[in-house]
């Protein structure tokens, strides 16, 4: 265990190491200075990163010891590179920005939020009993940017809450709870779902009944694409609930069917919707020139990120040497072209590194827990994670369609920083029961398996239970249709026992 805890301290203090040195070289070459605030609020976040690490260490002390290094290289590089673009802001003439100094107070209340999870989460397994309380939580949360009054369109989303001088966005805390949910369900139900219909064309369908729930989930999606003018939000939830549907189930089919309703909301969006149909056209033709002047949905935007990517090269311009803010809202949506410009391919290489470590990580937690609400959980999360990560950056990169996603932990916005920490302390909690030794599972762990076992046990029981009865059915309307057979065959029905005693055996 001292092994496994200076390991885990020489990782965090490389992180940490990694993420100054990119600050001082930084505020170096830009104002050869380092500011006072910016010293102030860093010193309070690392502070708070090694409580997290001591709170973690004493309440999950098997949790995965890669993830939390990860994280901070990733937050440590977003906020850099957003004090670089607020520093340029004000060095050309326009209006000076705080939005990284803002940023590290965000990341100083995720890090409280996620202290307090890690000690008072002992068992993630209890969020199993809220399932519906997760749903009607996460849909309320989904559709509250829609109450007049308090949401808020920007860009063509209504994605947003205003409070005041402050933005929210509800989405990034929705899909938490909707993953809760759906791991839920998922698990009470994998049996009735991963029951296949008939072939076709070699792939095993499933039955018409149980397309409910999918069916269910692709019309909350267009819901929110229709109502919100959201792409990216849509695609996320309808990506997550398939992926873990088939971590469920095993069934290809069900990612054959979510693949023909994507494909089918796809094609249908981009007709119906003006603003879907100009970022797949923007995706196709971004060098056209009636579509790069076009007022509304052209694609400048996305040329001069491109141009800014190119400009990067190998080995970027270095920390201070680029002009990130030639391409707009380049601290948020378009912050991975920034850093792609200043880092270039080896360093946009190295950050796509640190989101690989903890997908895996938590793919790995999926494949070694025995429950398997944990394992629909922490698949769910990741994959989440996953999908993010390769719509922001196919966006960028011309691979696909822009969606509206921030890159997680990176790009500016307290709402997607603080959700996207959440989720790394859960699959820190997850990760933690998936590690322990057997020997070190204490009383209550046995007591809930016990308790869960129990319940399978009688819902197996109760199925075979009306196996039974079927059978008995159609043994008595055999019996009925037969007179003759009627009389020599007696029926046991599913609430008869047979009792063997001296005498032979007989029912009661």
């Amino acid at each position: 265990m001292i092994i496994r805890r200076l390991r885990q301290v020489s990782l965090l203090i490389f992180a940490a190491f990694i993420v100054m040195l990119g600050f001082f070289q930084m505020f170096m070459r830009v104002q050869n200075t380092f500011p006072s605030p910016y010293i102030t609020r860093l010193s309070v976040v690392g502070a708070l990163f090694a409580v997290f690490w001591i709170v973690l260490s004493r309440f999950q002390p098997y949790a995965s010891q890669v993830i939390l290094p990860c994280v901070m290289v990733l937050s440590g590089t977003g906020i850099m590179m957003i004090a670089r673009i607020d520093n340029q802001n004000g060095v050309f003439g326009g209006k000076a920005t705080s939005i990284a100094l803002n940023q590290l107070t965000w990341l100083a209340v995720a890090l409280v939020l996620c202290i307090l999870l890690v000690v008072f989460l002992k068992d993630y397994r209890i969020l199993r009993r809220f399932s519906y309380i997760s749903m009607v939580v996460g849909l309320a949360l989904l559709l509250s940017p829609m109450i007049p009054g308090l949401g808020q369109e920007i860009q063509g989303a209504r994605i947003w809450l205003h409070f005041g001088s402050h933005s929210f966005q509800p989405g990034e805390f929705a899909k938490l709870f909707l993953a809760f949910f759906f791991a839920a369900y998922l698990f009470d139900h994998r049996d009735q779902l991963a029951v296949g219909g008939r072939k076709v064309l070699g792939i095993r369908l499933p039955r018409l009944k149980d397309l409910g729930p999918i069916l269910v989930v692709w019309a909350v999606c267009m819901g929110v694409l229709v109502l919100q003018h959201d792409l990216g939000t849509s695609l996320m939830f309808f990506a997550m609930f398939v992926s873990m549907l088939y971590v469920a189930t095993g069934q290809k089919s069900w990612i054959l069917i979510g693949g023909v309703f994507f494909v089918v909301g796809a094609v249908a969006a981009s007709t119906i919707f003006s603003h879907v149909g100009y970022r797949v056209s923007a995706w196709l033709h971004p060098f056209d020139a009636d579509i790069y002047n076009r007022a509304v949905g052209g694609s400048m935007q996305l040329v001069q990120g491109v141009f800014g990517l190119a400009t990067g090269g190998m080995t970027g311009t270095g920390l201070g040497q680029g002009h990130p803010t030639v391409t707009p809202l380049s601290y948020s949506d378009f912050i991975y072209s920034s850093l792609g410009e200043e880092l270039g391919i080896i360093g946009l290489f190295a950050i796509l590194t640190m989101y690989l470590i903890i997908i895996g990580a938590g793919m790995v937690t999926a494949m070694k827990i025995k429950d398997g609400f944990g394992k629909l959980l922490s698949s769910g999360l990741v994959f989440t994670m996953a999908f993010q990560v390769f719509t922001v950056v196919g966006g960028i990169t011309l691979v696909i369609p822009l969606t509206g996603l921030t890159l997680p932990y990176i790009a500016a916005g307290g709402s997607s920083l603080i959700a996207n920490c959440v989720l790394a302390s859960l699959l820190l909690v997850i990760s933690n029961a998936a590690n322990k030794p057997e020997e070190d599972i204490d009383t209550n762990t046995f007591q809930y398996e016990a308790l869960m076992a129990i319940r399978e046990k009688e819902k197996q029981a109760a199925a075979e239970r009306t196996a039974q009865a079927e059978e008995a059915a159609a043994a008595t309307a055999a019996a009925a249709a037969s007179p003759a057979a009627s009389e020599m065959t007696e029926v046991i029905t599913p609430h008869e026992h047979v009792v063997v005693g001296r005498h032979g055996a007989h029912a009661v």
